[in-house]
């Protein structure tokens, strides 16, 4: 079966004989005579006719040959990308010296039945630091930060917060060490006086110093109430975390600011008082990515030829991981490069290359030149050397986005480390390119021939610098071309606002990739969209004897699709940029959901999904040039009938 093809010229028989014609009034305006019985429309004709034919017959190539044609115009197929996940090692107790987590530690997940298990990597070493409570301090808002540890160690019992506690207020931890990537164990002996808020929602936000400011962490886990009973507070502190001054004291700080998350949170009346607080470290996370290392492997002895092949056992081979070859000489194990292509290699250049998709090494070829004489682009190595693989990883594909929680085996144990886990799912995970999307896309490599002039050439050579990415669009800017790119979400995940952030590194690669193909003049902003939160307020009436729950979580959840940035949208394929949302559609969506009588009522709100706000009910919540609809927060009423 031919695949399905792109036309690569779309006209037919009358449009080429009608385009010949109107060139012939072009270039000869003396030929008047147009008609059918004129001998030289009859060439025209049958040249037509041939073009037609060819045409016809070139569309309709089989897979062989058009996967030639794709190889003689540079068009190879993308490899696999490796998913990465965040995994967060758990200390047995807290240690008193550091625990070293090397890079290249291994762990996986469960085997289950005859799958095999995912095996992550590790790529950065992972240092958990040890720290204690050395300083405490309290921050008013707007304030300066005054020292308290004095009146904790002389059981005064300071207050966590101004005395009528403001947003903005702040009590500050300082630890004896920085701890990037740290969790911190915060142990709280508190008097019950913080009222007027929920124990189990606390309006607070709790940040790290850094050398860009103050930023955010997750908090773990809680069960001090909010400073209104004894218990614990678990933060994972971010990367960057550094000691500074603060109220005259060098220290690691923490802060916990009393802040609403959303307008109508309860906030604290009166503030809480601590008896006592201790701090320790009881974990770190690393970033780990979706490959299992191979090592020394012999992948064959050389032939002492031009252009040899080495395939290596396990495939597919990690793109961008750093990979040599060792081919054996008299005096040991000689180092070869891997380059990207054979174009600036000389003969006595020790270079390789790397196809990721079938796994196979490539060693340069030879060109015959007019002269009869032979270039060699890259040296061969000697006859009956044999050639060897130090390093290498495989991996990549849709396997390794997996669920959080699910990465809870250590391959490689670490002294002290009891348990692992991600809490997050992982990401960036995409299968290789099919044969099929190669063929969709060799024809627009040529058009775009390397360099971005219309948007969809952008948007091409985007996809190109990051497959792994959902979708690119390009908008016009302020004053340049804005390239919108939103980041894969896994599937059996459900999304949230912070999963569609795209990495610095992605869009940094991006930016460098059009950079060097953009035109002279033409500036480039590589950035995520605005995600627009869309909250749906809806009253249905259910039919007879279908359950009102059952109809409000299929209604939620038909919402939830319809609004979703990246399978969003009539056709399923993400909500388009720029377009309205309407209540019209709404209603048309709600309808159409299993065990729906009647849509009674339709309200649209336009929602912050950074601090949860809404705005009026309307019909129609417009979205700029750069916006995407997001799902957020709908609330349906459903009645029987």
């Amino acid at each position: 079966m031919p695949l399905p093809l792109p036309n690569l010229d779309d006209r037919r028989f009358q449009q080429l004989v009608d385009e010949a014609k109107r060139r012939v009034q072009l270039h000869c305006p003396e030929w008047t005579d147009h008609n059918v019985s004129d001998p030289g429309v009859t060439l025209i004709e049958a040249f037509a006719h041939m073009v037609d034919e060819l045409v016809y017959r070139l569309n309709r190539v089989p897979q062989l040959h058009y996967l030639k044609f794709l190889d003689l115009i540079g068009v190879e197929l993308f490899a696999p990308t490796a998913a990465r996940v965040d995994v967060t090692y758990w200390l047995s107790a807290p240690q008193a010296a550091p625990v070293v987590v090397p890079s290249g530690n291994q762990v996986a997940t469960q085997r289950r039945g005859h799958d095999e298990p995912v095996v992550f990597t590790v790529d950065r070493e992972l240092t958990i630091v040890p720290c204690e409570l050395a300083h405490l301090a309290t921050e008013p808002a707007g304030g300066q930060p005054a020292l308290r540890t004095d009146d904790l160690k002389a059981a005064k019992e300071p207050p966590v917060f101004a005395e009528q506690p403001q947003p903005g207020d702040a009590v500050l931890f300082g630890l004896s060490a920085a701890v990037p990537g740290c969790a911190v164990l915060l142990r709280f002996d508190c008097t019950p006086m913080g009222s007027g808020i929920n124990p189990d929602d606390p309006p607070w936000a709790w940040e790290a110093w850094t050398g860009d400011g103050w930023a955010a962490c997750e908090v773990d886990r809680f069960d001090n109430k909010g400073f209104n009973a004894a218990g614990d507070v678990v933060v994972h502190v971010p990367p960057g975390h550094t000691t500074s001054v603060l109220a005259r004291q060098r220290a690691g700080w923490l802060r916990c600011r009393a802040e609403r998350l959303w307008p109508d949170q309860p906030f604290y009346q009166r503030s809480p008082r601590i008896s006592d607080v201790t701090a320790a470290t009881i974990g770190g996370t690393t970033e780990a990515v979706h490959a299992d290392v191979v090592h020394n492997e012999t992948v064959g002895v050389s032939e002492g030829v031009a252009g040899q092949r080495f395939p290596l056992a396990r495939t597919p081979v990690v793109a961008g991981a750093p990979i040599t070859v060792e081919v054996a000489t008299t005096d040991g194990w000689e180092e070869w490069t891997e380059v990207p292509a054979f174009a600036e290699s000389g003969p006595r250049d020790r270079h390789f290359l790397v196809d990721n998709v079938e796994g196979t090494l490539i060693f340069g070829p030879a060109v015959r030149e007019q002269d009869g004489t032979l270039r060699h682009y890259g040296a061969v190595p000697s006859k009956s050397a044999a050639i060897r693989v130090p390093e290498y990883r495989t991996g990549g594909g849709l396997r390794g986005n997996v669920a959080r929680n699910l990465v809870t085996v250590q391959r490689d144990p670490v002294p002290f480390v009891s348990t692992i886990t991600n809490r997050k799912p992982g990401r960036g995970g995409v299968a290789g390119e099919s044969v099929e999307d190669a063929a969709l896309r060799g024809p627009l490599s040529l058009r775009t021939r390397d360099r971005a002039v219309t948007a969809e050439d952008y948007e091409i050579l985007a996809r190109e610098a990051a497959p792994e990415v959902a979708r690119v669009r390009c908008a016009p800017g302020d004053d340049g071309v804005r390239v919108l790119v939103v980041p894969a979400v896994p599937e059996h995940e459900e999304p949230d606002f912070a999963a569609f952030q795209v990495d610095q590194e992605t869009l940094e690669r991006i930016a460098r990739h059009l950079d060097a193909r953009r035109c002279v003049g033409a500036r480039v902003s590589v950035e995520p969209p605005f995600y627009q939160g869309i909250t749906v307020v809806a009253d249905l009436r259910a039919r007879a004897g279908t359950p009102t729950e059952a109809v409000r979580a299929r209604a939620v959840d038909a919402l939830a699709a319809h609004l979703d940035p990246i399978t969003g949208g009539a056709g399923g394929t993400g909500w388009p940029f720029g377009r309205p949302v309407h209540s019209g559609e709404v209603y048309a969506v709600l309808q159409r959901v299993q065990g729906v009588e009647l849509v009674e009522d339709v309200r649209l709100f336009a929602a912050n999904l950074l601090s949860g706000e809404r705005g009026q009910a309307v019909q129609r919540v417009d979205l700029p040039p750069n916006g995407l609809a997001f799902s957020y927060g709908h609330q349906v009423r459903v009645v029987r009938s």
